[in-house]
């Protein structure tokens, strides 16, 4: 499959995932979203596929829209619902209900969608020189991309609003502290350490995986009573795996499980 703005390589149940417009921050355009679309469907369908890397290429992770390609950079009224409808808002969604793990390699600058495209993924790991930054309030318009509801969730109200209201960038190593991110890595160290956690869950129990990012996500929004019963029903999907068996069997036998995915 041949892509012109990102680039897209599968090796040992690892997908990779690289936006690849380093000239300008990997800033989003409609060929983009297209583009990472389809290779999103392409993880969703292929077995063989069981985790997912994200990142950039070059000194950025992704500068957010590319304001220079808008309605509204020639003068023109911008309609930035549509653009949330066609593009933003089932990106978020596909990324959160796909039953693989997902990490996203923040290598550098992750500002406004492109930051909170990083916070839609299941595990984020930043090079010590990366930022976030919610910029949206530099050019008066909201956050998006999930923003509103993943930053309160995962820093607090009162963080997520003065990051929001005030546009500056928050360190790697703060956004870690704040619970943002799972963890800071050397900047050398950033992508060997994110294709080895690739690596590690690709070879886990893919279904348990993906049913504990169900959980979680359910978790968000129930109630302790409806939670237990998720806990439940999901469980139950989990025990008839033989993925389960395996796990079983290789801990009575006291050996490393060989999973495959089923």
């Amino acid at each position: 499959m041949g892509f012109a703005r990102i680039l897209f390589e599968e090796a040992d149940g690892v997908a990779t995932l690289t936006l690849n417009r380093p000239d300008r921050l990997n800033s989003l355009t409609a060929e983009m979203h297209e583009e990472i679309a389809k290779a999103i469907g392409v993880v969703e369908s292929d077995p063989a596929i069981r985790a997912l890397l994200v990142t950039g290429a070059g000194r950025g992770f992704c500068a957010g829209q590319d304001l220079n390609l808008s309605e509204a950079a020639a003068g023109g009224e911008f309609d930035a619902g549509a653009a949330i409808d066609r593009y933003y808002n089932p990106l978020v969604r596909r990324l959160k209900a796909l039953k693989k793990p997902i990490i996203a390699a923040v290598n550098g600058p992750a500002a406004g969608a492109g930051a909170n495209l990083a916070l839609a993924c299941d595990i984020v790991i930043a090079a010590r020189s990366a930022t976030f930054l919610q910029a949206f309030c530099r050019i008066g318009l909201i956050p998006d991309t999930g923003g509103t509801w993943f930053l309160p969730r995962l820093a607090g109200s009162a963080r997520a609003m003065g990051m929001m209201l005030l546009g500056e960038p928050l360190s790697a190593a703060i956004a870690a502290e704040w619970g943002l991110i799972w963890k800071v890595v050397e900047d050398d160290k950033l992508m060997e350490e994110a294709r080895s956690l690739a690596a590690k869950l690709a070879r886990g129990p893919t279904v348990g995986l993906g049913l504990i990012k169900e959980a979680l996500n359910r978790s968000l929004e129930s109630t302790l009573e409806a939670q237990l019963e998720t806990e439940r029903d999901l469980q139950r999907i989990a025990a008839r795996s033989p993925d389960f068996l395996e796990g079983v069997a290789a801990f009575l036998e006291k050996r490393p499980a060989r999973f495959t995915g089923r």
